[in-house]
Parts: C-alpha cells; sequence; structure tokens
C-alpha cells in the first residue's frame, strides 16, 4: 500500500477514492471503502491527520493512532492512502479547489463518502457539488447508530463489548512497552506498561480482558492505588508468557469489563484478586 502526504506522489491511475477522517475505521467507514473498491479502479483513501475537530479546538479522544488506520486500510484492501494534513490552509480551501487540487490531482473518478459529508471553507462542499464537477460520486447511507462519537461513548463508558459490534472488531488500546514499577513480577503477574500515545482514547479504570500477540490478557487500567499511585497506567499480563517486550508496540484488544479498581486490606488479598481477574480472562471470549 502506498502512503504519501501529498497527491503528486501517487503514480498516475484511475481511482476510485473514499474520502474522511475514518477514526476507528469502523464498520461504517468500511462501507465507504468497499463503494470505492467496487468501482473496479484502484482503491484510494483520502485521510486527515490531525483530526479536524481538534484543529477547532474540540477535545476529541482518537480510537485509532494514524499507524492504526493505516494498518487498517491495508487490512481493507486499500492501494493507496493520501494523508493531509489538516490545518488552516487545508480548512480554508474552497471546495472546488480541493476538489480539483487533490481529487482530480489523485486521479480521482469515483469519489464514495457517507451522505453527510462536507468539506472546504465552512463545510460548503457536498457530495452534489462533486457530482456538478463530473465525479462519478457513490452515496453512502449512514448505518443506523454507527459513528465514532456513539464508539467514544461506549468505549468511556465502560462498555468495550458494545463498541466492538460498531466497530466490528474489538476497541484497541496501543502503546510502547516501557519500564514500570516492576511490582506486578513481583506479585507473580508481570505486566506490560504500555505508554499510550497523547490523545488516545483510554477506556475508564478498571480490569478487563482481551487480547494482545495472540495471547490472553487481563488489562489494567488506573493509577495503582493499592501503592498510592497516581499516575495513569495501562498495564497488560499476557497469560502464559514471560518474555520481554519492552520497547516494542503493542496493540491490546480490550474485550470486556471484569471489575473496577479497588483498595486491597493486604498485598495477600491484591494477589488473590489478580488471581481470579486472570481466570476469568481465561474464560472470556472475543466479542465479535
Amino acid at each position: 500500500m502506498n502512503i504519501v502526504r501529498v497527491v503528486e506522489e501517487l503514480p498516475a491511475a484511475r481511482r476510485g477514492v473514499a474520502v474522511g477522517t475514518f477514526d476507528g475505521v469502523h464498520l461504517g467507514h468500511l462501507r465507504v471503502i468497499d463503494a470505492a473498491r467496487a468501482a473496479e479502479l484502484r482503491t484510494a483513501v483520502v485521510t486527515f491527520d490531525p483530526h479536524p475537530r481538534s484543529v477547532f479546538g474540540h477535545d476529541v479522544g482518537l480510537l485509532t493512532t494514524l499507524e492504526r488506520r493505516l494498518e487498517l486500510f491495508s487490512a481493507a484492501g486499500v492501494d493507496d492512502v493520501v494523508v493531509l494534513e489538516f490545518d488552516e490552509a487545508l480548512a480554508s480551501l474552497e471546495p472546488t479547489e480541493f476538489a480539483e487540487r487533490i481529487l482530480r490531482g489523485m486521479g480521482a473518478e469515483v469519489v464514495a463518502a457517507g451522505e453527510t459529508f462536507r468539506f472546504g471553507r465552512d463545510r460548503r462542499g457536498d457530495l452534489a457539488l462533486l457530482e456538478g464537477l463530473g465525479f462519478d460520486v457513490r452515496r453512502v447511507p449512514v448505518l443506523e447508530n454507527v459513528s465514532s462519537s456513539r464508539i467514544r461513548e461506549l468505549v468511556s463508558g465502560g462498555e468495550p463489548d458494545r463498541a466492538a459490534r460498531l466497530l466490528g472488531r474489538p476497541y484497541e488500546v496501543e502503546g510502547i512497552v516501557v519500564h514500570g514499577d516492576h511490582r506486578g513480577r513481583e506479585l507473580g503477574f508481570p505486566t506490560a506498561n504500555l505508554d499510550v500515545p497523547p490523545g488516545l482514547l483510554i477506556p475508564p479504570d478498571g480490569v478487563y480482558a482481551g487480547w494482545t500477540r495472540d495471547r490472553l490478557a487481563a488489562i489494567s487500567v488506573g493509577t495503582n492505588v493499592q501503592f498510592d499511585g497516581v499516575e495513569l497506567r495501562v498495564e497488560a499480563h499476557l497469560l502464559d508468557f514471560d518474555d520481554d517486550l519492552y520497547d516494542q508496540r503493542l496493540v491490546v484488544e480490550i474485550w470486556s469489563w471484569l471489575r473496577g479498581q479497588m483498595l486491597f486490606e493486604s498485598v495477600e488479598a491484591l494477589v488473590e484478586q489478580i488471581g481470579a481477574d486472570v481466570g476469568r480472562a481465561r474464560e472470556s471470549e472475543r466479542p465479535v
């Protein structure tokens, strides 16, 4: 899959292009990509980074990093991706200029987007404008109750299993594995401590069942109140695994909520509860 930042870097080709931010690459987004692929031309995606709403001052909990978004595009069969830096200059482009410079410039003949898609200065551009400019527009109806905003609500509400049904896969948290306090190993349950990228949406404090590196996992999100911690951490205990993961990127699927964070009367009681959490994680099932 070709990944470029300016359309001029793409080789010339006739393309079916899906346009959107695609945060989360959920089931609705995949329908847009499928509509572009149905053109039977070279399949391309135009996406934006950073998230447009964040540029205008909104706090957006991202469902995917750009790296993960690109991996999901590749898994969806996309040939080319144009990642446009979303800034005030791009936002101020007249809709016709965006269409001609970006879409026409990359060889778009077919353009697929959600039926409510807007673009250009003051969001004045729409799919009717693109049709008037001669593009073959494929309007993709919005899937009922499937949106990045709704998925954020579910993840923030501690319902990753319901979010998974809208994503078409489990919700994920990712980061580079860094050194922590090594307390998990001392307790008999070593964990991978994730340095989560800024802006990525993290589920509420609690313990979750999940999956990473082909292993079931018990995942702790919180400040480690048992040991007076103050830093929010995401730590994954991989079942039946005892290898070195430091400095590696780990993408962790969050399957289901197990319990909230608790303060125990003793370290022994904590260890007993962690053992129970691991037992429940071992019996957990992927939500989709």
